[in-house]
């Protein structure tokens, strides 16, 4: 479809995600003061968050009208391989919303950032600044890192494309035709798309350190007043365990834990049905309410598509 004959690079891991909200502050309290993450940096509107991981951050948050996708940041080894990415999605005809060089973010580094053909912000990068981990959690539930993002798309079958073609992620897992679970190492999806009626934030999924922490934390919202949405439960594809929150933006989040792990010469991809003893193990879950998967929906999202340059837009985003 994308008419490459390899991918224009080797991503290692899911960096971070970014949200747009109207109400930054509020949101960031919510992360800091009650899901486990902690503020590394603020900038009047705009707050980078971090996990127990070494990330410099995995949550930036920052003011919108709407809630809305800021982007997405995966980590290439080197700097080289930003700019041999770069010189290859030139040829390919895929917009660069930042050419390759040093980010002005907290996070430092070296990157590109690109937009996919949804209007997705995705950002390729290296040499960010180094941080340690911290202190192994203990009792504490405290997110590690995101897990995944899930994404609601308009047509799954494009959306996989330019992942797999271009970006050299592979697919893991279907859920029928409805969703596809994306891997980039070997965990088993950090990335998945939801076949839906529009472009939007499905939800943001925080690695707990064990079951145990999981559980720790869905407690600890507990005692905020504030109680899962959806779960706790056990799913069928990455065989994790889930429970769903909202955020003060209503955008959801997700507690999980124990990611099925890859192993790239054995894994066979196998197309689950969607029914309710597939969709949670433990049958502890129910059915998802009306509300959560209102809040799954999201509101439509253009993304960056206004900054392609006139002439490549309707080629480029398929007419959409």
């Amino acid at each position: 479809m994308y008419n490459t004959s390899a991918p224009i690079c080797r991503l290692r891991a899911l960096r971070s995600v970014s949200l747009k909200v109207p109400n930054p502050a509020a949101s960031k309290d919510f992360y800091d003061e009650v899901w486990g993450l902690a503020t590394v940096e603020a900038d009047q509107d705009r707050f980078w968050l971090r996990g127990t991981g070494t990330q410099h951050h995995v949550l930036r948050l920052e003011q919108a009208e709407n809630n809305a996708l800021g982007g997405i940041s995966f980590a290439l080894a080197t700097p080289r391989e930003v700019d041999d990415a770069a010189r290859q999605l030139e040829k390919l005809g895929i917009p660069l919303l930042r050419a390759p060089g040093p980010l002005d973010d907290a996070g430092g580094g070296y990157g590109l950032q690109l937009i996919d053909p949804e209007g997705r912000m995705i950002e390729l990068s290296a040499d960010t600044f180094a941080v340690s981990n911290q202190e192994p959690a203990g009792r504490r539930a405290v997110p590690r890192k995101i897990a995944h993002v899930v994404l609601n798309t308009t047509d799954i079958d494009r959306a996989t494309a330019f992942y797999t073609e271009v970006l050299g992620m592979r697919i893991s897992d279907w859920s029928e035709h409805k969703m596809a679970f994306l891997r980039c190492n070997s965990d088993h999806h950090s990335i998945a798309f939801n076949q839906a009626d529009w472009t939007s934030v499905n939800h943001v999924a925080y690695e707990m350190e064990s079951v145990d922490h999981f559980m720790r934390g869905i407690g600890s919202l507990k005692s905020h007043g504030i109680s899962p949405k959806w779960g706790p439960g056990r799913h069928g594809p990455g065989d994790n365990t889930f429970s769903y929150f909202t955020d003060p933006a209503n955008l959801v989040c997700e507690y999980t834990s124990e990611v099925a792990q890859i192993d790239e010469d054995s894994w066979l991809c196998r197309t689950w049905k969607r029914t309710a003893e597939l969709s949670d193990q433990w049958g502890t879950a129910g059915p998802p309410t009306a509300a959560v998967r209102s809040a799954m929906a999201g509101v439509s999202d253009t993304g960056y598509r206004d900054a392609v340059p006139a002439g490549i837009d309707n080629y480029y985003f398929g007419g959409n």
